[in-house]
């Protein structure tokens, strides 16, 4: 028997409202996503895949459907418990490293564990172990502007993978990277979804990178459909 989805996504529809117009981003979207597989998005900037990706994470609201994690509409749930599932269960990284200038490398990865309460010293252990699974232990103590940009993206990851979550989204994490660094960031992703039995989902005009995943898909029209 094949496992349960870890995302099932039913009627999902996005309609933002452009003055006196509807602009529709998808109606009726699709999707399931089982545990443990590496998917790809592709489709022409203003498709809908970052938006998307905002759903999924619950960052952003449907305006119809249903966003099932396992068992939990996460439409349904309050603030509060959106935000919790957020921090626990969801890793995310962006196009734009979005690191906090003032504050270390170790600071940086910190803070989803303070944010969930942790203690700062067990947060900085947890911090320093995931920097050194992106292998940049020896740039804790670093800020973000005396780091290249692909050692930003990395220290982005290992803040994304610090709380462990189970459900890893990725917006064009290699858009602003030269070619060399975009391919060692997504051999450090793929490496970790395999080490770590992540389920990744993975936003990209990238289609060397994305014929690499396990399943692709275009977002065009607004339907998904194979790539």
């Amino acid at each position: 028997m094949a496992p349960a989805p870890l995302v099932r996504i039913e009627g999902l529809t996005k309609i933002y409202r452009s003055g006196d117009k509807d602009l529709v981003i998808f109606r009726d979207l699709y999707l399931e996503i089982s545990p443990g597989e590496q998917i790809a998005i592709i489709g022409e900037s203003g498709a809908g895949k970052s938006t998307l990706l905002h759903l999924i994470s619950g960052l952003d609201g449907a305006t119809g459907g249903a966003i099932y994690y396992k068992s939990t509409n996460i439409a349904t749930l309050p603030e509060p418990k959106l935000s919790s599932f957020r921090n626990r269960e969801i890793g995310y990284v962006w196009q734009q490293h979005h690191l906090l200038p003032e504050f270390t490398a170790e600071e940086n990865v910190s803070m989803p564990l303070l944010i969930r309460g942790m203690s700062r010293a067990q947060a900085s252990e947890e911090a320093r172990a995931a920097l050194d699974e992106v292998g940049l232990h020896e740039r804790a103590g670093h800020r973000a502007g005396e780091l290249s940009g692909g050692e930003q993206q990395r220290i982005a990851i290992a803040r994304a993978l610090v709380s462990n979550p189970s459900l890893l989204l990725a917006d064009e994490p290699t858009g602003n990277l030269d070619e060399r660094t975009g391919e060692m960031i997504f051999d450090l992703l793929a490496d970790l979804q395999r080490r770590r039995n992540l389920t990744s989902v993975l936003a990209t005009h990238n289609l060397h990178f994305a014929r690499r995943c396990g399943r692709v898909l275009r977002l065009e029209g607004g339907a998904l459909c194979p790539a």
